[in-house]
């Protein structure tokens, strides 16, 4: 079967045949580290995963770069510039590398518990400066760039005369162009009177003394503009040209936009062959924001420590609640939602339990030759709905459709030599194929501590951080109230912390 996948470039489907035969070249924008991830974060994850655990899956050789966006990430759309990283290292009163390390370890944290196949390569925004500067001064011996005041910017208008800058994201390059004439006070904003056009944007921005994290350039201490960052490390690992780039919807424009320019200035061509765009998670019908204090972090997902939660939710439930609706459109987000969700992974993984028990015959003939012949049906169409561009919700469909007869077999409402035993054996395989390896899926209904275990992890680290910076107060108080619960920690002698109930 060939997969086909939607691009997003060309706004359809198209037979997937990557570059080298066999091999498949993936780079996701990874997250910027400044904070928590939250229920938003979850969703491009997970996609990816499932993208990456298919191909595999697939018998292709992937290399999956996903990149941690540790410093320069700054917004220039109407406010002044600001790099998230430091801000965030001043307020929290940590050196900003000491952030940096906080939340990538709570990310890695979560990807871990929503069973996320780490990347092959996960590389630094801070350690590939050199690589970011190389491809700067590059674009600007050909023309495409200029400096200003220790910052360089990217020559939009340039670009456009000869290049369809604009197509991935749909923007009209003269309504662009023509920001600049629609209000002056744009101007004044802070950086913004130093760009030949509004639509320019920053490759690298010098420095102000109050700035922490800072590098040397050719162009005077500064740091790194967001989109130059991740040119410059999926090039490096994955080459001039590769297969897939994904992320979010909301990268489109402008991120993936100037990603392209800049590549493309630099290599002598386009970069990406398939762009991969997950749509959005809404919650109760509106977008997750922080102005409308409907944010939800994972940790407060898990714990169920948030006024939109009924209940903690495990992971699990997190994950398959995603798979159920197909990546490219909207995921509304509810309490209740989830719980339906959860209900529903309960019933198949139930069923995959029982299934799995259930002995096969050898060369058992089928006695009910129709309902045999449906279920060779439903599962032949597993891979032709992900061959149809990840079409998970199609595939969870008919596992229900199976869900009922093998509950029924169990029962003895329906005969056990019903099907044949090569019919039993494949829907046994396919089971454990799709629903563990290829969508990454656990069972949570044999752990009584399901949903706190997560929740222990994160406190534990919690607690190894407050003794390492000498916080002891934090540290016995994590320790005793939890013994109090009922909860037993216990130092190793490897440093490590286990726990248990009492």
């Amino acid at each position: 079967m060939a997969l086909h996948i939607y691009n997003s470039y060309v706004r359809t489907k198209e037979l997937f045949e990557p570059h080298t035969e066999g091999h498949v070249g993936m780079y996701v924008c990874g997250p910027t580290v400044s904070g928590e991830s939250h229920l938003g974060h979850a969703r491009p994850y997970i996609t990816f995963d499932l993208v990456y655990r298919y191909l595999t899956a697939k018998n292709y050789k992937v290399r999956y770069v996903r990149n941690i966006t540790d410093a320069g990430h700054f917004e220039e759309e109407g406010r002044e510039a600001e790099d998230k990283v430091s801000k965030k290292a001043q307020i929290e009163k940590m050196e900003p590398m000491e952030l940096v390390q906080k939340y990538t370890n709570l990310f890695h944290w979560a990807m871990k518990q929503f069973n996320c196949i780490e990347p092959s390569i996960e590389p630094t925004a801070t350690g590939h400066i050199v690589e970011q500067i190389g491809m700067i001064e590059d674009i600007i011996s050909k023309g495409y760039a200029y400096e200003v005041n220790g910052s360089v910017y990217f020559d939009v208008k340039k670009y456009a005369t000869t290049h369809d800058y604009g197509k991935l994201s749909g923007r009209v390059i003269d309504e662009l162009l023509d920001a600049n004439n629609r209000a002056e006070v744009s101007r004044a904003l802070d950086g913004q009177q130093e760009k030949r056009d509004t639509a320019d944007f920053a490759l690298w921005k010098a420095a102000p003394p109050e700035h922490i994290m800072r590098w040397k350039s050719p162009w005077g201490e500064g740091f790194p503009g967001w989109h130059i960052e991740c040119s410059a490390m999926a090039t490096k690992y994955l080459g001039a040209q590769f297969d897939i780039h994904g992320g979010g919807m909301d990268l489109l424009f402008p991120h993936h936009e100037s990603e392209i320019a800049q590549s493309t200035i630099c290599n002598h061509t386009a970069p990406v062959k398939y762009w991969m765009h997950n749509n959005m998670i809404t919650i109760n019908g509106r977008k997750m924001g922080k102005s409308y204090n409907n944010v939800i972090k994972l940790t407060e997902l898990f714990s169920g420590n948030h006024p939109l939660l009924a209940q903690a939710f495990h992971p699990m439930t997190v994950r398959f609640f995603i798979l159920q609706s197909h990546y490219r459109s909207t995921l509304d987000f509810s309490s209740e939602a989830l719980t339906a969700s959860e209900k529903a992974l309960k019933r198949l993984w139930d069923a995959h339990v029982i299934l799995q028990k259930m002995p096969v015959t050898p060369d058992a003939v089928a006695q009910d030759v129709e309902l045999d012949s449906k279920i060779n049906h439903w599962l032949s169409e597993f891979e032709v709905f992900m061959d149809d561009d990840f079409s998970t919700p199609k595939v969870i469909a008919n596992m229900f459709e199976m869900a009922p007869i093998i509950n029924a077999m169990k029962d003895g409402l329906i005969a056990s030599n019903a099907i044949s035993s090569y019919t039993l054996q494949l829907m046994k395989d396919k089971f454990v194929l799709f629903l563990e390896q290829i969508f990454g899926l656990q069972d949570i209904s044999n752990n009584s501590n399901s949903i706190l275990t997560p929740v222990m992890e994160l406190l534990l680290e919690i607690r190894k951080e407050a003794k390492a910076s000498k916080d002891f107060a934090t540290s016995d108080k994590i320790r005793n109230q939890l013994t109090a619960m009922g909860i037993v920690i216990k130092d190793e002698k490897d440093g490590n912390t286990s726990w248990g109930l009492a």
